[in-house]
């Protein structure tokens, strides 16, 4: 495994970080195997989620760290102030309360990384880096971003910020990953891929750490998914928010790669974003231990500018 770093924490970050939506109570003892598997294969950071299972998730993620011992060891990423049926709610309040729920969900005194799950452009950045800097100075949270920000709201957030010698957001999550999203999962996405390259382009600039989500689009990677039989997966949430011949033709010149490379769609998947010019740190949701065996594997692939234009259909030469 590899490791980065992100401003103003001290612990390292695998290169990959573990999703936690699918923790439940119902299978713990499953989950916390699950857990094993990932820390064992080198993933010190998860990723999770005030909205998660409705709180579920934190829970079991707690109890888990807990009877392992490893608070120490462990890097979460946890998101809050994620907007409901009734109100969008970044706001100083729900932040506030959000911070506060996770922690007692947790049973942790502070988390390592926050995030704000959505933005509400409407609403003055001000406000939010002040609520911020404050739960930060009282070590309920270390560094702080955003998932689903625009570019231009983390600079103005960050502009802000240094001007009146605050704290500016250290990492961004947004979606990125070799498959181009046709339509958002979920209201309020923000996407660096494909017809968003002006946000990826920022990012290489800046080079903030960037914790990408749906990395491998869904499952669109798995190896379930072919040219002939994608009507059997038409109901599927891959192939709603990627079903298109580009990523059909991205999947096939992944399998064929990975062929000749004797890797996996998935693992190309990954390793393309990896070989990036950005300060990534895809997020996955690896399902049992061969899985995440897998996909930390992927962390060594290296991948050549011409491989990577190829993969992703700008050129047809490699």
């Amino acid at each position: 495994m590899q490791y980065g770093t992100i401003p103003g924490l001290a612990k390292p970050v695998s290169r990959i970080v573990q999703g936690c939506i699918m923790l439940n109570p119902e299978d713990e003892a499953a989950n916390h195997a699950l857990l094993d598997a990932v820390f064992e294969a080198g993933v010190n950071a998860f990723d999770n989620a005030h909205v998660y299972g409705n709180g579920d998730t934190e829970r079991v993620f707690g109890r888990w760290v807990a009877s392992r011992g490893i608070r120490d060891k462990v890097v979460l990423l946890d998101k809050g102030a994620h907007h409901n049926a009734d109100r969008k709610r970044v706001t100083p309040y729900d932040i506030e309360a959000d911070i506060h729920d996770s922690l007692a969900r947790l049973k942790f005194d502070h988390i390592d990384l926050y995030a704000l799950h959505r933005d509400d452009p409407s609403v003055p950045v001000g406000p939010i880096v002040e609520s911020l800097q404050r739960h930060k100075a009282a070590g309920l949270i270390g560094p702080y971003g955003g998932s689903n920000w625009r570019a231009d709201r983390v600079a103005a957030a960050n502009d802000y910020a240094r001007a009146r010698g605050l704290e500016p957001f250290a990492f961004s999550s947004p979606h990125f990953s070799l498959a181009e999203m046709v339509e958002a999962p979920w209201d309020d996405c923000i996407s660096i891929t494909g017809a968003h390259a002006a946000e990826q382009d920022w990012y290489s600039q800046e080079m903030m750490p960037v914790f990408s989500w749906s990395t491998l689009a869904g499952g669109w990677f798995s190896g379930r998914l072919s040219r002939a039989n994608q009507a059997e997966h038409t109901e599927s949430l891959h192939m709603h928010c990627y079903g298109c011949e580009a990523n059909l033709q991205r999947l096939e010149r992944a399998e064929q790669l990975g062929k000749e490379r004797g890797l996996s769609p998935a693992q190309m998947a990954l390793a393309y974003v990896l070989n990036q010019h950005l300060n990534a740190f895809p997020l996955v949701a690896a399902f049992d231990s061969r899985e995440i065996k897998e996909l930390a594997a992927a962390v060594e692939v290296a991948l050549t500018p011409q491989e990577l234009s190829w993969l992703d259909l700008r050129s047809d030469y490699r």
